[in-house]
């Protein structure tokens, strides 16, 4: 079985017990059997700390961000870390949307490089974040016409070649 059919079962797996979840549910779930098993096989007398063992969810509307972690790993930290994360995509799209990660995952790519390198976590600064990225000129803006404010702006052009696919 070839590994991008692995991961495509790993995801819908792991989706599936995370979207199937009650509301008031723990955001923490073992492992799935087919994740678990795809691990590097240990001796028993190793220690499995390095091995991913938990899946820490959070969930925004019609959005779940979820982290798999091993067992050293608090999901307590991993829950603040998820908002963190969903605070800084909010502050560089200026009210994020399902669309804005879609058509826009360079800058969600940006945004977690500048708080996590090497599996570490070295920022959960808000501002620093946000400017951060600013700095890699990642974050892509709409169109005036398109923002989703009060539509005082509706009509008005950037008066440049922007595309803003999608919308």
């Amino acid at each position: 079985m070839g590994e991008t059919s692995i991961q495509q079962r790993l995801l819908s797996e792991i989706f599936a017990l995370v979207s199937n979840r009650p509301s008031g549910a723990c955001n923490f779930l073992p492992l799935p059997p087919l994740l678990a098993a795809s691990g590097t096989p240990q001796s028993s007398s190793e220690q499995h700390n390095d091995v991913p063992s938990l899946v820490t969810y959070r969930n925004y509307a019609t959005l779940y961000f979820i982290v798999i972690s091993t067992s050293t790993e608090s999901p307590l930290a991993l829950l603040d870390l998820i908002q963190v994360y969903v605070e800084a995509l909010d502050k560089l799209f200026e009210n994020v949307c399902e669309l804005d990660l879609i058509f826009n995952f360079e800058t969600l790519h940006a945004a977690l490089s500048e708080m996590i390198v090497g599996g570490v976590v070295i920022e959960t600064n808000l501002d620093r974040i946000v400017a951060g990225v600013k700095a890699q000129g990642t974050v892509a803006k709409r169109p005036v016409n398109e923002s989703r404010s009060t539509g005082l702006g509706a009509g008005l052009s950037m008066g440049s070649n922007f595309v803003w696919p999608g919308r």
